[in-house]
Order: structure tokens, then C-alpha cells, then sequence
């Protein structure tokens, strides 16, 4: 077996992995449930990629990406449900019909005309798969998948719901509720009720995610710069401790928060 830029040797690869005679032990004792976490992993790597716009690391995260589709394809096919040849014509299939304005005779000047028929189309595909599922009035928010993480569905769940109008008016009324959601929070810790704050603090959360999609930022994006901006400088804190020769857990709060504002000061320089 050799490396092929052709996909269909990818497809063989799997094949043989999963071969009950020679294949691999790992790859054989995988299924859906197993293998899905490494397929939201792989999907998080090709995002740090390009963040680090390191991009011989994405064609290999693409790759790691790649790989996944062609996996549960092949279990599919073991299991008699479908394989990797359905898949690819469900979304072709998926493209040409979303795509009138490039592959069919409707004509679309604009971007926004374009997303206009896109969204025309999708509300008609949901309309159809609530069909199928025995349900006629289909909700808005019926394919916003569960396991997208909870600031990405919080976000997408109210964009959603904007579409017929269900949405604050604007930033100052959205920020108006995250400081009413925080008192919330502060009254239901000063009760010690631990349901009761488990429960503000998500409203609050999803509160927050509300006012990055009204201000026009992705929640999930601002979240991930934060956390890269708090572990940088969270390193500088430790090479200030190792300069001085003391221990972080030695220096006291009061050092600590000296280094922190150092590299605080630098970056706002």
C-alpha cells in the first residue's frame, strides 16, 4: 500500500484498517460513539491552524479531518446503512440544489441575494426532514445540533430566533439584561441554594453569548483569544516568579497580581 493523492486510496486504507483479518486491533474495536470525539478534536486542530495560519500544519490537520468522514462511512457501509459514496452524493446533491444562482437558471447579484435563496432553501429542507419525522410544523431551531459547545448553540439559538423578530432591539437593551442576569446570580449565591446559581449562571452565559452576536463578534472566538491572552500572560507571571526565585504558590496575591499588571501594561502599550 502506498501514499496516493487520490481519495480512493484513502477509502482502501480504512478498508484494511478495518478489516476483520489483518486489520488494526484499535481501529476494529471503534463505533459511532467512540470515534465522534476525535472527529470534534480534529475539527478544533484544523481551527488552531489557522488561527497560527500555520498552514503546513493544516493540510496535515486536514488530512486528521478527512480521515474522519472516511471512518464512519466505512462502519456505515459494515453496518448496511450507507457508505462513503451516499455520503459524497448527499452533499453534492445538498450544493447544486442550494446553489440555484450557479447551477440552475435563478440569477443572484449579490451576495446577500445569494444568502437570501440559501436560507429560502433550507427553511423548505427542514420543512421537508420535520416531514419525514412525522412532525408538520417544524420549529426554527429544530437543526441546531445539541452537541455544538453550549457558547456556539447559545449563539446560533438566538440568531435563529431573530429571524422573526425575536431579538432585543439593540446593544444597550441585550447589555441591560446580562447586568440583570448577574444580579440574579448574586441573589441566588446569597441564598446558597447551588441549583438555583447553577441556573443563573448559565442564564447569564447565554445572556453574554447573546450580546457578542448583537455586537457582531463570535462568542466562541472572543472566548478562545481570552483564554490564549490569560494562559501568555499567566506564563509571564511564572517566569517572573522563577527571575525572583519563589515559588507561584509562595509569592502571595499581591506579587502574583504585580506580574500580572507588568505584562498587562505591555500589551496595552
Amino acid at each position: 500500500m502506498q501514499p496516493s493523492r487520490d481519495i480512493s486510496r484513502l477509502i482502501e486504507i480504512m478498508a484494511a484498517l478495518r478489516n476483520p483479518d489483518g486489520g488494526c486491533p484499535w481501529d476494529l474495536e471503534q463505533d459511532f460513539s467512540s470515534i465522534r470525539h476525535y472527529t470534534i478534536e480534529e475539527a478544533y486542530e484544523v481551527s488552531d491552524a489557522i488561527e497560527r495560519q500555520d498552514w503546513a500544519d493544516l493540510r496535515e490537520e486536514l488530512g486528521d479531518l478527512l480521515f474522519q468522514p472516511i471512518f464512519h462511512a466505512q462502519m456505515a457501509s459494515e453496518a448496511g446503512y450507507f457508505d462513503i459514496g451516499d455520503v459524497i452524493y448527499s452533499i453534492t446533491e445538498k450544493l447544486i440544489r442550494r446553489h440555484p444562482h450557479v447551477f440552475g437558471e435563478e440569477a443572484a447579484a449579490s451576495a446577500a441575494l445569494a444568502k437570501g435563496q440559501w436560507e429560502a432553501i433550507k427553511v423548505e429542507e427542514r420543512t421537508a426532514k420535520a416531514a419525514r419525522k412525522g412532525n408538520e410544523t417544524p420549529s426554527l431551531l429544530d437543526d441546531v445540533p445539541n452537541a455544538l459547545p453550549a457558547l456556539v448553540r447559545a449563539e446560533k439559538l438566538t440568531k435563529r430566533a431573530a429571524k422573526v423578530g425575536f431579538d432585543w432591539p439593540d446593544l444597550a437593551s441585550v447589555k441591560a439584561k446580562v447586568d440583570e442576569e448577574l444580579a440574579e446570580v448574586m441573589e441566588a449565591q446569597a441564598t446558597g441554594n447551588t441549583s438555583a446559581v447553577h441556573e443563573e449562571i448559565g442564564d447569564l452565559l447565554f445572556a453574554v453569548a447573546n450580546l457578542a452576536r448583537k455586537a457582531g463578534v463570535d462568542p466562541e472566538a472572543a472566548l478562545r483569544d481570552a483564554n490564549f491572552k490569560f494562559t501568555r500572560r499567566f506564563h509571564h507571571v511564572e517566569a517572573r516568579c522563577r527571575e525572583d526565585g519563589i515559588e507561584p504558590a509562595n509569592a502571595g496575591l499581591d506579587r502574583l497580581d504585580g506580574y500580572w499588571n507588568e505584562i498587562r501594561a505591555a500589551d496595552k502599550a
